[in-house]
């Protein structure tokens, strides 16, 4: 325990061993449950009620021999080659007879179809001589039997297709990847904890043997029974869980054990599974790997599934590599091998809701209240100067709201908590100088502002200066020109 804490911290609780030594003692799993995959791998589904759907095992014969039991396979195997020689061995035997080979077996005169043939037994044994081609050279056939040298023919394209057939389904049968299968290891239990702060579920896989599984890609499926909105029941409901196929982690080198994580988020449909409802949910996660056998370039595939008692909430993977001297090596005694860590008992989803009410919120800047006096009376001197404006005046520039637009201007200085893009030139120099508080800055802009207007047009806003400049003076009659000008000075 106290290395463990060394390496691992004094936060990580390690699970207690069994007796054997072998393992580690979860907590009491619940009633076994019906299972869609079992842990070996094999489905468990029976097909029944096909009706005359069962001729098509006939059609596709091979594959049904490769895919029965092995006591049917020799079954059918021995029947097969006996028949075939008892058959043969009687065509063998009518032909004799019917010649009457059997009854001048011992004329040295006489020429027979196959010769030293006196009963079925030595029909028997001339068919076996010539299918095995053995050749003890005491039976053999005449060129005086044109029927025997076409039953001859027929024997040996009949026997190479039964032994094509029978020999060419065991041997597959035998190379077949199920038993290379069965030296790749599944965690029996899968966890969920932190990995690089997100909640993980997690399994490890493992190849017992040196030889490579090449191309070896993993896939899980969700298996769980939902309501539609329509109100239809799914009771197997195949969902796919994300292990790594968008960045390439599912492809996987599969040299020493390796643990697949699945990251729990908004996407995932464990995204608002928590401890506590793990006790109430029905689930299945079907585990498949694939690859190629690298001696025999065959495809090989093993399952596993995991059940909702079987995944082990706020634990981790016991580490099984260490690094000799000159090679690394994999303790596979700890392979199942899981210690506990701290983990919030709450769902993904729970625990963004929380970190969204814990957030404090930012409120907006709000102007004080000199500020708010200022931008008043800043708007009653520029309503009273835009009384003063002639009313052509404003016809002819289209800007009869201007001033009113200046102070709208000016009054989101307190909103925009002064932003210099919207400052004109000469403030944004002021507030450049250190010792410039928000606060004075504020009041420069406002007192700029409501300064009279009839103090210097250069004082004025660029737009007011266009309006009573040069350009617009030498476009206006004498008398408003006139007006104008004692207006502004």
């Amino acid at each position: 325990m106290s290395a463990l804490r060394r390496k691992f911290g004094d936060d990580y609780q390690v699970v207690t061993t069994s007796s054997s030594g072998t393992g580690f003692n979860q907590a009491a799993p619940k009633k076994k449950r019906q299972r869609f995959v079992e842990k070996n791998g094999r489905c468990n589904v029976q097909h029944g009620n096909l009706g005359s759907e069962t001729s098509r095992y006939l059609s596709d014969l091979f594959t049904t021999l490769v895919d029965l039991k092995w006591r049917w396979n020799l079954f059918i195997f021995i029947l097969t080659y006996t028949v075939a020689w008892l058959f043969m061995a009687s065509m063998w035997w009518v032909i004799a007879y019917m010649r009457g080979d059997l009854n001048r077996a011992h004329d040295v005169n006489y020429t027979p179809c196959v010769a030293n043939v006196y009963n079925f037994p030595s029909a028997f044994l001339f068919f076996i001589e010539t299918e095995a081609t053995i050749g003890y050279g005491f039976r053999y056939i005449t060129d005086k039997c044109p029927e025997g040298i076409i039953l001859f023919l027929f024997q040996s394209i009949l026997g190479s297709i039964v032994d094509a057939f029978l020999i060419g389904c065991m041997f597959i049968k035998m190379s077949q990847p199920k038993k290379r299968a069965e030296t790749l290891m599944f965690s029996e239990h899968a966890v969920i904890s932190m990995r690089d702060g997100k909640l993980t579920l997690m399994f490890r896989v493992g190849n017992l043997r040196n030889s490579h599984m090449v191309s070896a890609q993993i896939r899980c499926k969700l298996l769980k029974s939902r309501q539609t909105p329509e109100g239809e029941f799914l009771p197997l409901d195949q969902l796919e869980l994300d292990v790594g196929f968008s960045t390439g982690a599912d492809q996987l080198f599969l040299v020493s054990p390796l643990t697949i994580c699945h990251m729990i988020d908004s996407k995932s449909p464990f995204y608002e599974l928590s401890q506590r409802s793990m006790q109430t949910e029905q689930f299945e996660i079907v585990v498949i790997l694939e690859g190629i056998v690298e001696t025999t370039g065959m495809t090989c595939q093993a399952r596993t599934s995991y059940t909702e008692d079987e995944v082990l909430w706020g634990h981790r993977f016991f580490p099984v590599i260490s690094l000799e001297e000159g090679f690394f090596k994999v303790d596979y005694s700890q392979f199942h091998a899981t210690f506990e860590v701290p983990t919030a008992p709450y769902s993904v989803k729970e625990q963004e809701e929380m970190l969204l009410m814990s957030s404090p919120l930012i409120a907006p800047a709000v102007s004080n209240s000199k500020e708010k006096t200022h931008s008043v009376d800043c708007l009653d001197s520029l309503d009273d100067i835009s009384t003063k404006i002639p009313s052509k005046l404003q016809k002819m520039t289209g800007r009869e709201d201007l001033p009113k637009k200046l102070l709208r201007m000016s009054s989101t200085t307190s909103e925009k908590a002064y932003s210099m893009g919207d400052l004109p030139m000469k403030l944004q120099r002021i507030s450049s100088v250190p010792g410039n508080s928000e606060e004075k800055l504020g009041l420069k802009t406002t007192k700029m502002m409501c300064d009279p207007m009839s103090q210097s047009v250069a004082d004025l806003p660029p737009k007011l200066q266009r309006l009573s400049g040069g350009r617009m003076d030498g476009n206006l009659p004498p008398k408003l020109r006139k007006m104008n000008s004692d207006r502004f000075t």
